[in-house]
């Protein structure tokens, strides 16, 4: 599910999105944002120079932390300069200003990162109408599968109407804006009393996807709930469940006894089940065909791929 705003076509843009599920976020903002934008990504993935060919190819920028190394840092001067001439030039370039992913439901504090190029854009290019978007995403349950996410896009912010009297106050405002504009756009459970306030509202079967509701729940002290509390899995699932995991046994082995438990991350982990399902799934379904082929024909081989299609839009949609 996607809200959102008047997203300009012919003006610079920078998305500002908070950050819960690693390489997932980047290619949702790609797949429905409408703009072809560039993304700033944390540097620890463009290590392997043939990933780092890949990524670049991508759009995707690398920015530096302190944990990759002070002698690293200064390498975020190139990149920041490069998304200044970008952004000059009407682009529309992505960042997560919380500087890291996480799958806890708090809008965490934001990096100076991103105002920085805000900053340095408008004062080498003062004429600049740079517009900032920000971005809400809100999954159901991230690590698990099927999942759900719905993702707000904010009314455009110009830069400039942000701006206060001098740099330090300018940053300040930028970060007090934004947070609080992506604070409205997705679940934000305050961090003093997180664990209780989550499992409050997990009891009261809230739905995540909508930000606004849950926010509303919390403002309210739980007394406004207008969600109802989803049924258990039943029988009839959980026997399509065990033949859509039949059908698919050779990736699904792969996924649960090799990658599943290498993924230090959870927040990796929809990112490396998305491209098993883009990359190994169909391979096999090809093996599997050309074997039901060569054994049975074309008839038990059109029967197994027809199961496995309906299986995968049962299992997905319920």
């Amino acid at each position: 599910m996607v809200k959102q705003g008047a997203i300009p076509k012919d003006k610079p843009i920078l998305f500002l999105a908070n950050h819960q599920n690693a390489l997932l976020d980047a290619l949702l903002i790609a797949t429905t944002s409408g703009r072809f934008a560039y993304f700033l990504t944390r540097a620890g993935v463009f290590k392997n120079p043939m990933v780092s060919k890949v990524l670049h190819t991508l759009r995707m920028l690398p920015v530096y932390r302190i944990r990759d190394g002070w002698s690293n840092i200064t390498q975020n001067n190139a990149i920041f300069n490069r998304c200044t001439g970008l952004l000059h030039k009407g682009e529309a370039v992505t960042i997560f200003p919380e500087g890291s992913h996480s799958l806890v439901r708090t809008v965490r504090p934001l990096s100076k990162g991103f105002t920085r190029i805000i900053l340095e854009t408008l004062e080498k290019h003062p004429h600049t109408d740079l517009q900032l978007v920000p971005i809400g995403f809100n999954f159901k349950k991230a690590e698990g599968f099927p999942d759900e996410v719905s993702i707000y896009y904010g009314e455009p912010i110009a830069a400039k109407a942000v701006l206060g009297a001098d740099k330090n106050t300018s940053a300040a405002n930028l970060k007090e804006r934004i947070h609080s504009e992506i604070s409205q756009l997705t679940t934000h459970i305050p961090a003093h009393d997180y664990e209780a306030t989550l499992k409050r509202l997990e009891s009261l079967g809230v739905n995540f996807l909508y930000p606004k509701a849950v926010n509303t729940c919390m403002a309210t002290n739980f007394s406004n709930v207008p969600f109802k509390k989803e049924k258990p899995l039943g029988p009839l699932k959980k026997w399509i469940n065990i033949l859509f995991i039949c059908t698919i046994i050779g990736p699904y082995l792969i996924w649960n006894r090799m990658v599943k438990p290498k993924i230090v991350e959870i927040e990796f982990r929809s990112t490396f089940r998305f491209a098993m399902a883009v990359t190994l799934v169909p391979l096999w379904l090809i093996l599997m065909g050309s074997v039901l082929f060569f054994m049975f024909g074309w008839g038990v081989t059109l029967l197994y791929v027809l199961l496995f299609l309906i299986l995968t839009l049962v299992r997905v949609k319920t």
